[in-house]
């Protein structure tokens, strides 16, 4: 179970996946998270930070989707200066929404990626689509019960990905 919800790259913030890296592993496209992935709970629309790097994956031909578990009226709002496909309340880790995305942007599991902070919900749903995850950190973590006993659930899977990664390197 662990490896099934192991990420298959992680990187401490979404700006630090580039471009030229998603190209170099075979992605074309892009499943996104909104909130802790891209912009906090609180922040209602993307800043330029984001924009620039949207457009950076644009420019490339990589086409992106978001699919949040969020309502509508909050993904409506981060994605109306956007305009990429967009599926709220997506119900990660249920297929529904990803599979949605994936036929919005004509996409093969193969060079898709889905991108998000939160292993059971993002990861899980990239896994059961047979696309490949990208995990970053929450932008700023939600201190409920239940998102911090999930946080603690996913200390394990971080550390099977971590030892993995070193024997890989060596």
């Amino acid at each position: 179970m662990r490896k099934y919800l192991c990420p298959d790259y992680y990187f401490d913030t979404y700006r630090e996946i580039t471009p030229a890296f998603l190209l170099e592993v075979g992605i074309r496209y892009l499943i996104l998270d909104i909130d802790n992935t891209l912009a906090p709970y609180e922040q209602p629309e993307p800043d330029e930070q984001i924009l620039g790097w949207l457009a950076a994956l644009d420019a490339v031909g990589i086409r992106a989707a978001f699919v949040s578990n969020n309502k509508a009226p909050r993904v409506e709002l981060f994605n109306a200066k956007i305009g990429i496909p967009m599926f709220p309340e997506g119900k990660k880790p249920l297929r529904r929404g990803t599979v949605r995305a994936m036929e919005a942007m004509s996409a093969i599991p193969e060079q898709t990626a889905t991108l998000g902070d939160q292993i059971f919900t993002d990861v899980w749903a990239g896994r059961r689509i047979g696309a490949r995850t990208i995990l970053v950190p929450p932008i700023k973590d939600k201190r409920d019960p239940f998102t911090r006993l999930k946080r603690l659930l996913e200390r394990p899977i971080m550390r099977y990905y971590r030892k993995r990664k070193e024997r890989v390197s060596k």
